[in-house]
């Protein structure tokens, strides 16, 4: 009988690549990972690893056990959110992620929402960048998160997890209101501007060194914000362009001029893939749809 627990260790090697990194996930030492996954090579009775240098590598049999346990991971998700619903009205702990302009924007009228409907479920809100949740889902620090992608830039499906849209949104590109009109080309017209763009490794710095890039050109990048509140007063204090969704351009400071692109960012709500009929994970669901309406007047896909 293959171990469950070593069956995510395995899945999660092949998702991070390391030992070390699947240590790191899990809180084990790196000796303790390989001991485990030594000891799923002997239930399986053939190798799942082979080592190169300090590499290890998953062998063929290795990734045809992924592929299973990747099917085993959702039917147990399945199976508590059965045994959930059967419990009745969802309660506990729901642990949500967001990115900042969700938390602001979204999520609290969402949050108001759970605790009137569902007074038996403990929220619990983190906030980070889209480009953690697919781990924080895996180790389940987080139930249910809100992860975002540009249609210029799409982010490969995650097959460990489940998603829904949410919100299509305009990207803006957010110039000092000097009094000129905007042209045709208002990205290239800012090829010589300074720009104001996200930390490096989150998604909006690599979009806005995307979008220039197609336009032909490397931005010169000035400053570095993850606040788009913060980002809309430095572009009013004429320090720099800057790429803005419509989600943070809800009262913009005197002094900017939003300019619409073409580009769109792309808003899901994801989880476990098994744990959409979980009670507390379709609640939480219905809440954000609920809030994205009103919070934009927008109708939401019904996905």
């Amino acid at each position: 009988m293959l171990d469950v627990r070593r069956l995510r260790l395995l899945r999660d090697l092949a998702q991070l690549g390391t030992i070390a990194a699947v240590a790191r996930s899990h809180t084990y030492t790196p000796s303790a990972v390989s001991q485990q996954l030594a000891a799923l090579e002997r239930e399986a009775g053939v190798p799942l690893l082979e080592r190169t240098g300090r590499r290890v590598v998953l062998t063929p049999a290795g990734v045809l056990l992924v592929r299973h346990a990747e099917t085993v991971l959702a039917a147990l998700e399945g199976a508590s959110a059965a045994l959930a619903t059967a419990r009745g009205e969802p309660s506990g702990p729901l642990r949500i992620g967001a990115f900042p302009t969700a938390v602001r924007t979204l999520l609290p009228a969402a949050l108001v929402a759970l605790g009137r409907d569902h007074p038996g479920l403990d929220l619990m809100v983190t906030e980070l960048d889209p480009v953690a949740v697919p781990e924080a889902l895996r180790e389940r620090r987080l139930d249910v998160a809100l992860i975002h992608d540009y249609d210029i830039m799409p982010v490969e499906p995650d097959d460990t997890l489940d998603a829904v849209p949410l919100l299509d949104e305009t990207v803006f590109l957010a110039v000092p209101a000097d009094g000129t009109d905007p042209g045709p080309d208002p990205v290239g017209d800012a090829r010589h501007a300074a720009w104001i763009v996200g930390s490096p490794g989150t998604a909006c710095h690599a979009v806005a060194l995307q979008v220039c890039h197609t336009a032909g050109f490397s931005p010169l990048v000035r400053h570095h914000a993850d606040d788009f509140a913060a980002v809309l007063a430095l572009v009013a204090a004429g320090q720099g362009v800057s790429l803005v969704p419509q989600l943070a351009t809800g009262q913009p400071p005197s002094g900017v001029l939003l300019v619409p692109l073409a580009a769109r960012r792309r808003t899901r709500v994801t989880y476990r893939r098994g744990s959409a009929g979980h009670p507390a994970v379709a609640a939480c669901v219905r809440a954000l749809r609920a809030a994205t309406e009103d919070h934009l007047g927008l109708r939401v896909s019904p996905g």
